[in-house]
């Protein structure tokens, strides 16, 4: 008796582990996509502060004369006080280590001190080419030039010395993205090392560079902080199939995200209702981060519809988990 009440315990069971419930639908295996970690990147768009730039009112703007005006100094005068305008001094401030750092500026003057006996480096940006050098005294001045690293991280150096104190000359370094000019001027007492300069512009474009990426990743990044281990992917889809149909929703336990495929650029988007408990559909506030609809709360059922009198409604449905046996036999 107890060996026939087993054996109809197990038929019952493998006729129990062979039935399929009704209310669960097989999964498309074209679907199915397989979900793959990818790396938090923490950068965030910082803030560019242009220098203001004052402009003459109304009241101040001068008129301008049809007769050539007579030049207020001399051409000798004129080139004289341009260079000294020009003329960028080293800074105790500008010096990092031993080498004075001048921020480069297209047609200013760099003044390098040198000294006899001693050799004075100037370094060029990394990965700047060298084209040419010129001075204005190859005589009493010893110029070369080398290179240091390599790849992407080689930079051209150009050296200076004197023979004799008291001695001045200009240099001229042209690479194959600006022009340096520099004012060399040998002394007795002390000597620069080495000379480099700072990019305000090439900072700026690469600030700038890093804002278009971290906006384009927060564009395409639904949210902060999700885990996988919190999201729930229990919701159904049923009713039409068009083109916009989501590929997959899901929630964090707070917020619900719909995921539309991404050719939804260039269609029209539905716009989002949630049913209520008597099944009237209501506007919900929701917002669109890149092709995902964010929902600020959760909700049974919604719909997505398009059109005026033949609409095309795609439900979204909320399937309540079920645990043990039940999630296994129904019931």
């Amino acid at each position: 008796m107890i060996r026939n009440l087993l054996a109809s315990s197990g038929l019952a069971l493998i006729a129990a582990c062979a039935t399929t419930p009704t209310d669960l639908e097989p999964l498309d295996p074209e679907a199915f996509q397989v979900a793959s970690p990818v790396e938090e990147v923490t950068d965030h768009p910082v803030r560019i502060v242009e220098t203001a730039i004052p402009l003459p009112l109304p009241g101040q703007m001068k008129a301008v004369s049809s007769a050539t005006p007579e030049p207020d100094v001399s051409p000798e005068e004129a080139i004289k006080e341009g260079r000294e305008h020009a003329l960028i001094e080293p800074s105790v401030d500008g010096y990092v280590n031993a080498i004075q750092v001048y921020p480069y500026t297209e047609g200013a003057l760099y003044r390098l001190y040198a000294s006899p006996g001693q050799v004075s480096d100037i370094g060029l940006q990394p990965g700047e080419a060298l084209v040419s050098v010129s001075a204005g005294d190859t005589v009493r001045w010893v110029v070369g030039d080398t290179t240091s690293g390599s790849d992407a991280n080689a930079r051209a150096h150009v050296l200076v010395k004197p023979i004799s104190a008291g001695i001045r000359t200009n240099l001229m370094i042209a690479t194959d993205r600006r022009t340096y000019h520099l004012e060399l001027e040998s002394t007795d007492g002390s000597y620069m090392a080495a000379l480099s300069w700072r990019y305000p512009a090439d900072e700026l474009a690469g600030l700038t560079a890093r804002n278009a990426q971290a906006i384009a990743r927060e564009s395409g990044s639904i949210e902060q902080g999700l885990t996988l281990e919190g999201l729930n992917f229990d919701y159904r889809m049923t009713g039409d199939t068009p083109d916009w149909k989501p590929v997959r929703v899901f929630d964090d336990g707070r917020q619900v995200f719909i995921q539309m495929p991404a050719s939804i650029a260039t269609t029209d988007m539905p716009p989002l209702f949630v049913l209520g408990e008597t099944g009237n559909a209501e506007l919900v506030n929701y917002r669109v981060r890149g092709n995902y609809y964010v929902v600020d709360r959760l909700f049974r059922a919604a719909e997505l519809r398009l059109g005026q009198k033949d609409q095309t409604v795609v439900r979204i449905s909320r399937v309540e988990r079920r645990a043990g046996l039940a999630a296994i036999f129904g019931g």
